[in-house]
């Protein structure tokens, strides 16, 4: 994918230092910024500003490191293969392909390469959760007019 393409699982150290990391840093979540001194001893160390909204997206790398998870960071406007957005919604490449077609999902195409970006991608996702959880929900309210266990 445009960010790192190497899948990195933390190291077992490095899960720990990440869950007492996301720990120490969670009180601070809803301010709009944050300060911080980033030191190396015995070399220099610096003063920095951290816009809330960066806090926030560390905090969720963080959190999946410290469940032993890979984190992959990309911006929303790049453009992915189909073999990439296949593997971001956990399909397979015919699949996707055929989603495409149907025009479920917005794409380009680069020569014979079909390009999507990732807003796309996301939008389509948000959209097919929505859909399974209001199933889930229309199931639920099902089985409880049914008796079925649920009170």
């Amino acid at each position: 994918m445009p960010a790192s393409t190497i899948a990195h699982l933390p190291t077992p150290q490095e899960t720990e230092e990440a869950k007492i990391t996301s720990r120490a840093l969670a009180k601070y979540a809803h301010n709009d910024r944050l300060h911080l001194k980033i030191a190396n001893p015995p070399h220099e160390s610096d003063d920095l500003i951290l816009p809330g909204y960066a806090l926030n997206l560390l905090l969720d790398i963080l959190t999946e490191m410290s469940k032993g998870n890979a984190i992959t960071v990309m911006p929303i406007h790049a453009e992915l293969s189909t073999q990439e957005t296949a593997e971001l919604l956990n399909v397979s490449r015919p699949h996707l392909v055929a989603l495409l077609e149907q025009g479920k999902i917005p794409f380009r195409k680069v020569g014979t390469h079909r390009r999507v970006l990732a807003k796309d991608v996301f939008a389509y996702k948000q959209g097919i959760d929505a859909d399974r959880l209001q199933a889930l929900h229309e199931l639920t309210a099902q089985a409880q007019e049914l008796g079925m266990g649920y009170e």
